[in-house]
């Protein structure tokens, strides 16, 4: 493989979101639509997440199911101090792995907890499995671990913001998406038939319609991504023209606006 071609590679990566409080409703997860779009903008497609209990067999088997499709795996929540906090010997046990408290994790906990307060529930905190390297935590000093192409984070947004952050000058990038957004203002249906016929024209183009109603005024996002900007500027002046040639009013969205989209 050339370095050319190595460069241009898709990265592509899943999320499994470990939580009783998640599936109950009683946590509302703010973690997935972050990693997304931090994935995004270093060059790795987000391509699947998962929503499992803090059940050992449970996490076990999505873990190695998507370990295996997916460069990435970023797991949040379970690695806090309390008996419900399984994912660490979870991903020991899908890796086969030994599981034992980690002298530099300890190390890192003592940068925040005196030794005295350092109690059992606390040195849960401090167990990772054998092989993995730690994820540093700038918030709490808990760290996180990496193991195989599994990265393991905490729960709590703010800190998993900072693994996330930690973690993302060892991860290997592909090309990075990018986008452009076009306002149709007409229903979805209207513009079904012309958007369908410009993606099957430019199959290397993303092309999704995203329905919007505003004082009463319905209308459809339709949004274009793609690593190549060429490709993308011809696709888009394609679906422009498709539009106006079918008498369906359109404008440009700001780029930065299209971002969001």
């Amino acid at each position: 493989m050339t370095e050319d071609t190595a460069q241009t590679q898709i990265v592509t990566a899943a999320v499994l979101v470990i939580g009783d409080e998640i599936l109950s409703g009683r946590t509302k997860d703010k973690n997935i639509g972050t990693i997304a779009d931090h994935l995004t903008a270093i060059g790795i497609r987000l391509r699947e997440v998962r929503i499992v209990p803090d059940q050992e067999e449970e996490i076990v088997a999505a873990l190695n199911a998507v370990r295996a499709r997916y460069d990435y795996v970023f797991t949040t929540g379970g690695i806090g101090p309390t008996h419900d906090d399984i994912t660490a010997d979870a991903v020991a046990k899908a890796f086969g792995a030994t599981i034992d408290v980690n002298e530099r994790a300890v190390n890192m906990l003592l940068e925040r907890i005196p030794r005295a307060d350092l109690t059992p529930a606390r040195l849960r905190m401090a167990r990772i499995p054998a092989g993995a390297d730690l994820v540093e935590n700038s918030v709490s000093k808990a760290p996180g671990f990496f193991i195989g192409n599994v990265i393991v984070m905490a729960g709590v947004p703010r800190i998993m913001e900072a693994m996330l952050a930690a973690v993302t000058p060892r991860l290997r990038t592909g090309p990075k998406l990018i986008s452009l957004t076009i306002d149709a203002q007409i229903r979805e249906g209207d513009i079904a038939p012309v958007l369908a016929a410009t993606q099957n024209a430019f199959p290397d183009v993303q092309m999704g319609s995203y329905p919007y109603d505003g004082d009463g005024k319905f209308g459809s996002l339709l949004v274009l991504r793609t690593a190549s900007e060429d490709r993308l500027g011809v696709a888009a002046a394609a679906l422009r023209t498709a539009l106006t040639q079918a008498g369906l009013p359109w404008s440009d969205v700001a780029q930065e606006a299209a971002a969001k989209s």
